[in-house]
């Protein structure tokens, strides 16, 4: 019998939402934004990203998602805790999710293991490629060539074609990796070649990602400038490792043995900054410098001290990109109700398919392995935290408007939900079968 007196219990959505009430009431008092209201906004998104992410980890999916809510709960089409861009804070918020991709990138880096992908290395590649090259292609022609209902609401259109292209080409190696343990196959073959390939797609994707933004930029598309950017991409990446291999090594050994608290960690950060710079100052993109900084550090002997002691700054800021990718979502454009909108929806629709359909027919690509191609198939399939890497750099290079960002935004989410409910399904398939 529920009882009738006494005080009722704190729960999560309590806290939830009276990280809401601080910085709405600091703008319904209409003050200046100060340092103390900039406080209360990243607040609100640490405190609402984190509660809604455990909350959606609780149901088994990945905490990005609830993340990503958080940020359109925070946004300006609900509570409007997050300024938009051009208010007052939305350059520091800009800036502290562009920290959080920086750690985000150098965390994967850090756990990628190149030794592990050569062990399924042609099955891994030709799964690779396949789920790069279908993709992009099927999001280009359907975006540049067919007629659909959404107005070319940011870049010229064929620029627009290549960016929605790209954001379809990532694999998110985090999520299906999760999935994968929590089923207890990550040490199955069709495990090794979904992550083998799924790393191999965001090296690639990064790399392509590069080309865009140059194309962003103002560069001119053509054959001859995209093989231009794409070397100049891939160049550093290579060069970037392979010299970091032979120096970094050295330096690493010299910085065991200062003995001063967290100097480890604090060099490794700024060594992953300094190299995100530097790939920034000669065309390439800031998150291939962090990516390779990870990799580079990966063959150290501090490789397991900096991934251990470098997850606490990530978990702090990485949400708080999520959050701010999130709160640029204008849901009336997605209300059905809204002139216009059922468009939007519509072509959402299709390009979640064919994102679905170009990978899970990489699944396939591999006809001499052994494995179950469905689930290769379906294990390539979540676009996740890249995927929302990609379409943040389009929504602020201006080439994504809103309609277009939204529609991206929702394939993500939807490629996200779905893999992990089709993983498990699989999983229980087969041992019913066994």
């Amino acid at each position: 019998m529920r009882r009738l007196t006494g005080p009722r219990p704190f729960r999560f959505r309590h806290l939830f939402l009276l990280s809401l009430i601080a910085p709405s009431a600091l703008y319904a008092t209409g003050g200046e934004t100060h340092i103390s209201g900039f406080l209360l906004i990243v607040a609100a998104m640490l405190g609402g990203g984190k509660l809604l992410g455990a909350l959606s980890e609780r149901f088994g999916y990945p905490g990005v998602l609830g993340e990503l809510i958080a940020g359109v709960l925070l946004g300006q089409s609900v509570f409007g805790v997050v300024p938009a861009s051009g208010e007052p804070g939305a350059d520091m918020i800009t800036l502290l999710a562009e920290l959080g991709v920086i750690l985000l990138l150098f965390e994967v880096g850090l756990e990628t293991k190149l030794q592990e992908m050569f062990k399924v290395g042609t099955a891994a590649i030709a799964v690779a490629l396949v789920g790069v090259a279908l993709p992009f292609t099927l999001g280009y022609f359907y975006w540049a060539a067919l007629p659909h209902p959404v107005l070319n609401d940011g870049g010229a259109l064929r620029t627009v074609a290549i960016f929605v292209g790209a954001t379809l080409t990532a694999t998110s190696v985090g999520i299906t990796a999760r999935v994968l343990g929590d089923l207890g196959k990550m040490e199955s073959i069709e495990a090794r070649i979904i992550l083998g390939a799924a790393v191999l797609d965001d090296i690639v994707g990064l790399v392509i990602l590069s080309v865009v933004s140059g194309i962003a930029a103002g560069s001119a598309i053509s054959v001859g400038g995209i093989a231009v950017t794409f070397g100049l991409a891939v160049g550093f990446l290579v060069a970037a490792v392979m010299l970091g291999n032979l120096i970094v090594p050295r330096v690493a050994d010299q910085v065991t043995r200062l003995k001063a608290r967290g100097t480890v960690v604090v060099m490794s950060l700024a060594f992953a900054l300094a190299l995100s710079a530097f790939a920034a100052r000669v065309g390439s993109a800031m998150i291939i410098g962090a990516f390779a900084a990870g990799l580079i550090l990966r063959g150290t002997k501090i490789a397991h001290t900096v991934e251990k002691e470098i997850q606490p700054v990530a978990s702090v800021l990485s949400p708080i990109f999520f959050v701010a990718v999130g709160s640029a979502v204008n849901l009336k454009l997605l209300d059905p109700t809204t002139p216009g909108a059922g468009g939007v929806l519509m072509v959402a629709g299709v390009l979640t398919l064919l994102a679905i359909v170009g990978k899970m027919a990489a699944g396939w690509a591999a006809p001499w392995v052994r494995a179950d191609r469905l689930t290769i198939g379906v294990g390539m399939v979540p676009r996740g935290e890249v995927g929302l890497i990609f379409a943040d750099v389009g929504r602020r290079a201006g080439l994504l408007g809103e309609q277009t960002f939204g529609i991206v935004l929702i394939m993500v989410m939807a490629t996200t939900f779905v893999s992990p409910l089709f993983l498990k399904f699989l999983a229980a398939r087969t041992h019913r079968a066994a």
